[in-house]
């Protein structure tokens, strides 16, 4: 058949999501746990096969646990990682050739960004929990250990993403090649597994080592996809509920801009493009982009302004600094409208946002204990009534972040007066943009009056 109805280009989701984080940062085994058993709590969200236990997908991503790794590097390679380095999750296939071609690759786009591979450490996993559906796809799952000793965090991050851009050009022969997560500040755990397996089928997560301060959690309906273990979210940066129904234009617009993207932090952009996917899922492929922005030198709020605003066209009572704004912003970069919740970390930042549909539910609680829960619904942890000091929902075009460098829990208002100000964007766009207005062509055609247009 030359031609059928599959499109993998129209691939949608709609799932389950949450995250934990502590506001003052602390890192915990206790906090992974508490997000497991909300992962656990939101199966029925997700999709199940005919075999029981192959789910849609499930995953965590976390804050680096920073512990762990430099234990484990010297466990498997005798070595004392620097104080840069980063930890790739990578997903390979079961043939040892392939396999090896790919690691070979892999190596080489990281020695050409100036970072050497310290070694590669199989992923300790138990299959047993997977179903016949799962076990029939599943991949080989390893680590690789980089070291970026001098390198700084933002040169280390633009070095990550080209190696691996790199990386996936030259295994793109290869269909069981994924990079799950490959950076300095988090790193992904996820596959075709129900939630209450997911930490006995990935030992890592049931060692009392790892311990972190952010956790993103993510439990997968594929609305018209068939699983696979690389569609498993969260993605590198983002977990997403809903669908993005604005991807066609999106990522047309990602193509055609790319000629465009111009950053010290990335240089000779044109040899890694295309930068958002077409093959994935409308989630990856804004993962994608919001991982373009960032890594190009845009700071977090800003880059989730850009990509998924607030409605503030036509709306009177808006503060017109911050409807500047976002007017200014919207020439620069379309949104990519859904309905979508999206949970996300960076390592730094734990953050959700709805896009201005609003039709994808995300309710938080604070507890004593200094921890951030939110999640599609609530009550998906044990935590008491008294413990809770502060609770809420994240509405149409909101946003919440916790920063756990320093100890914020901001809200979209806090966010919005930060950066409506950053930048006198009223009066750029007063000097700088002009509007057409009226009609074209010059005369009115016969027999219509001016009131009569819309």
């Amino acid at each position: 058949m030359s031609a059928g109805l599959f499109r993998p280009e129209e691939f949608r989701d709609n799932c389950g999501f949450g995250l934990i984080a502590h506001t003052a940062g602390d890192a915990s085994h206790r906090l992974l746990q508490t997000a497991i058993e909300s992962l656990t709590c939101m199966t029925h969200r997700g999709g199940i096969a005919a075999d029981g236990k192959t789910g849609d997908g499930c995953g965590l991503l976390m804050q680096m646990p920073d512990r762990f790794m430099r234990t484990l590097a010297q466990e498997c390679f005798g070595v004392e990682l620097a104080d840069h380095y980063a930890v790739g999750q990578v997903f390979l296939g079961a043939d040892p050739q392939r396999a090896a071609a790919s690691r070979e690759a892999m190596a080489k786009a990281l020695s050409d960004q100036g970072l050497t591979v310290l070694g590669w450490r199989q992923v300790p996993t138990d299959s047993s929990v997977c179903g016949k559906i799962a076990l029939a796809s599943l991949p080989v799952i390893e680590q690789v250990f980089v070291d970026a000793a001098g390198v700084a965090d933002d040169v280390l991050s633009g070095k990550l993403f080209v190696a691996r851009r790199k990386a996936e050009i030259a295994n793109a022969g290869d269909p069981d090649f994924y990079i799950c997560s490959l950076s300095g500040r988090v790193i992904s755990y996820k596959g075709l597994v129900m939630p209450v397996d997911l930490p006995r089928f990935y030992l890592d997560l049931d060692d009392d080592r790892l311990e972190t301060a952010i956790c993103v959690f993510h439990q997968r309906f594929s609305t018209n996809t068939m699983p696979r273990w690389p569609l498993a979210q969260p993605f590198r940066l983002l977990a997403h509920n809903g669908e993005i129904n604005t991807i066609e234009g999106n990522r047309n617009w990602a193509d055609a801009r790319t000629a465009r993207f111009e950053t010290d932090k990335l240089p000779n952009i044109a040899e890694i493009a295309p930068l958002v996917n077409r093959t994935g899922s409308d989630s990856s492929s804004l993962d994608n982009m919001l991982d373009v922005l960032l890594t190009g030198g845009v700071d977090m709020p800003r880059a989730l302004r850009m990509l998924i605003p607030p409605a503030w066209q036509n709306i009177e009572s808006m503060d017109p600094d911050l409807k500047a704004f976002y007017e200014y912003h919207s020439m620069h970069m379309e949104p990519w409208d859904g309905p979508a919740g999206i949970v996300l970390t960076d390592g730094r930042y734990a953050v959700c946002l709805l896009d201005r549909n609003g039709l994808r539910p995300a309710r938080w609680v604070k507890t004593t204990d200094g921890f951030i829960t939110l999640a599609s619904e609530v009550g998906t942890h044990g935590y008491k009534s008294e413990d809770v000091v502060a609770k809420g929902r994240v509405g149409p075009g909101q946003i919440l972040m916790v920063d756990t460098q320093t100890g914020e829990l901001l809200q979209n208002n806090e966010i919005d007066n930060r950066l409506k100000s950053r930048q006198p964007y009223k009066r750029w766009l007063k000097e700088k943009s002009q509007r057409i207005e009226g009609t074209f062509g010059g005369e009115m055609p016969a027999g219509i009056e001016a009131a009569q247009l819309p």
